[in-house]
């Protein structure tokens, strides 16, 4: 197993080796780059609303933060 992050368990059953582009297998291509997998415009979308959320919740923080300091020194 060595220090492999795949490994053969009972779930996986055996390895079933074979050649590229035969017996049902994928194909390999020679210096060739792969297309991103990510679509910009949702992680964007969900960039800005995840932004927005931590800005909202930072504003709660600044005033709870003076409402806290104006109850203590109402008390003096």
């Amino acid at each position: 197993e060595g220090t492999n992050y795949y490994s053969e368990t009972v779930n996986s059953g055996t390895a079933k080796l074979c050649d590229p582009g035969s017996d049902g297998s994928g194909s390999l291509k020679s210096s060739a780059l792969e297309m991103s997998n990510v679509d910009l415009s949702s992680e964007f979308a969900e960039m800005i609303t995840t932004q927005r959320g931590y800005q909202a919740n930072a504003r709660i923080i600044t005033v709870s933060d003076t409402m806290l300091e104006e109850l203590i020194n109402l008390k003096r």
